[in-house]
């Protein structure tokens, strides 16, 4: 056998191609199929042209850039004056500017035609596969809206502009600017998540009927927009805010930015710590109602979770299915090896469950804001749901994806690298875990009507399919005797979430999908990825899932 001669070790062989320049949704049959499914067909081809956009190596690069050219804090002007102003890198405003003429942070207000939020969770989507930290300001924005709401006046002064598809970073009063983008700033230093123990305090008196608040918060998210929903004492309990950076006669308000967060992940995006000192700020619904005020705003927030999620999941899927389709292995392609394919399949399957039940979540949103009872009901529990299993399933996943590309997705130059730091945020953001799965408890024994709505919609999908029949059965007996024991919240949460995904699979996904999904997951065979059965059409999971070429 004459053995092949030397190479000249300069010479690159055997890498995949960078993927980029391809079609992020004509690639990702789920969502395609979700967006249309779920009522916002009409939207199609404004997001086939969204996904040229996202996909293209210029946009791609924008979100390296943003990452890798974190924010800088400037608290003070070279003469000493007190500014607090967030220098970003122009990648992140391009980022910025994408999203807000794109409609992220409004569309379902701006045009609340049936199938606006599903419409845009598949854009949403798209959008967050290139960076995740321009989410947050983005999602802000968009969730602000029903809790200004309860302020009619409020919102009538501010809609205008945070409605408004021109991003203006400009650094001057709001109703000066074309456009505005809201934050938030509820947790302090000593309570975290029971923000009820918060210490800052609000007092009446200010002008124009504002309030001055003093204290601090731990985190204040994107402490550059131009206003904040904020949550302080007053004197009939905790009472939300609007309180706004620069006030109308073009002065700072008394808000400090202390420092910059530096965290694990999402590290384009500015997460701060201020304190307040007599800072202006008006009241946003009742005084003493300040959590069931925000919480309006917390909803559409832990949606967004959700979705980000499943899109960096399925930004990560992209990256493995891709190296693995170009990469060769003891003569033959990595992605047809028997056990790289199980664990590539596994993590298609787990890419598409989180899809289908994030999407259904958006139509639930649509269906509430349309007055459909049972789509509110099935959305008040469905949100936790979703928010707890998504987020918590997408860390594992991306670390198995990295895995499947070797040492080339464990340095930076690789976007998995970037995902693999961003992936944790959403299951920290708007309530941990355990958070979210007492809240599905509270709306078990608060809300006649959850149980039934997920029972509902995991029926749905049984018919010819025993094991979820059983799986329904074994939930409806645990919902109806009584309110699981707290500390066994967290197996009632996941069997709900993975009796969702099965029933959305078996009702719409190919049979090679569902039946692998409900063979693996529901028969509970295997805790790690790429365990799943004999006789599953893996090659058709895969290549469903795998990358193509931009048109």
């Amino acid at each position: 056998m004459q053995r092949p001669g030397p190479r000249d070790p300069h010479e690159v062989f055997n890498q995949p191609p960078p993927l980029s320049d391809y079609d992020p949704f004509g690639s990702d049959a789920a969502l395609a199929e979700a967006l249309q499914r779920e009522g916002g067909g009409h939207g199609m081809d404004r997001v086939r042209a969204f996904a040229r956009r996202v996909g293209s190596a210029e946009v791609l690069a924008l979100g390296e850039l943003a990452n890798r050219h974190g924010p800088i804090l400037h608290t003070r002007d070279r003469f000493g004056r007190r500014i607090d102003e967030i220098e970003f890198h122009p990648a992140w405003h391009e980022l910025m500017r994408l999203g807000i003429e794109a409609g992220l942070h409004s569309l379902p207000w701006s045009d609340p035609r049936p199938g606006s939020h599903v419409l845009r969770a598949a854009l949403v989507m798209l959008r967050h596969q290139v960076e995740e930290g321009v989410s947050c300001p983005l999602t802000m924005t968009f969730a602000a809206i029903p809790t200004l709401r309860l302020a009619p006046s409020l919102a009538a002064d501010w809609e205008p502009r945070l409605l408004s598809n021109r991003y203006d970073p400009r650094t001057a009063p709001a109703a000066e600017k074309s456009g505005a983008i809201v934050g938030m700033a509820m947790t302090e230093r000593q309570g975290g998540t029971d923000v009820r123990a918060n210490t800052t305090r609000a007092a009446p008196g200010g002008p124009d009927g504002a309030w001055r608040l003093d204290g601090h918060k731990w985190f204040c998210s994107a402490p550059q927009s131009d206003a904040f929903l904020v949550l302080a004492q007053a004197g009939g309990g905790l009472t939300c805010f609007i309180l706004p950076r620069v006030l109308p006669d073009g002065s700072r308000n008394a808000i400090h930015v202390q420092r910059l967060k530096d965290k694990v992940g999402n590290r384009s995006n500015a997460s701060s710590e201020v304190e307040f000192h007599g800072a202006l700020a008006w009241p946003v619904g009742p005084e003493g109602r300040g959590v069931a005020s925000i919480m309006e705003m917390v909803r559409h927030t832990r949606l967004d979770c959700a979705l980000g999620s499943a899109a960096t999941l399925r930004r990560a899927v992209a990256e493995a299915t891709h190296h693995a389709a170009h990469r060769d292995v003891s003569g033959a392609k990595l992605a047809a090896q028997p056990l790289m394919q199980n664990v590539l399949a596994d993590l298609c399957l787990e890419s598409e469950a989180a899809t289908a039940l994030a999407m259904r979540l958006a139509r639930a949103f649509d269906g509430a804001a349309a007055g459909d009872l049972f789509e509110r009901s099935f959305a008040r529990v469905a949100t936790a749901v979703a928010k707890y299993w998504i987020t918590k399933r997408a860390v594992a996943a991306v670390a198995e994806a990295l895995e499947c590309t070797g040492g080339n997705g464990f340095v930076e130059e690789s976007p998995l690298a970037r995902l693999y730091r961003d992936v944790p945020v959403n299951a920290i953001w708007e309530g941990s875990g355990n958070v979210q799965c007492l809240d599905v408890l509270r709306a078990l024994a608060r809300e006649p009507e959850a149980a039934p709505a997920l029972l509902t919609e995991i029926r749905a999908g049984a018919s010819g399919e025993p094991r979820l029949a059983a799986l329904a059965d074994e939930l409806a007996a645990a919902m109806s005797a009584a309110i699981p024991a707290e500390g066994s919240a967290r197996v009632l949460v996941e069997r709900i979430a993975v009796g969702l995904q099965a029933s959305l699979l078996a009702r719409h996904a190919p049979a090679a999908v569902a039946d692998a999904f409900c063979a693996s997951r529901l028969a509970g065979r295997g805790g790690l990825f790429g365990t799943l059965p004999p006789g599953c059409d893996l090659g058709a999971i895969v290549e469903r899932a795998t990358p193509r070429p931009a048109a």
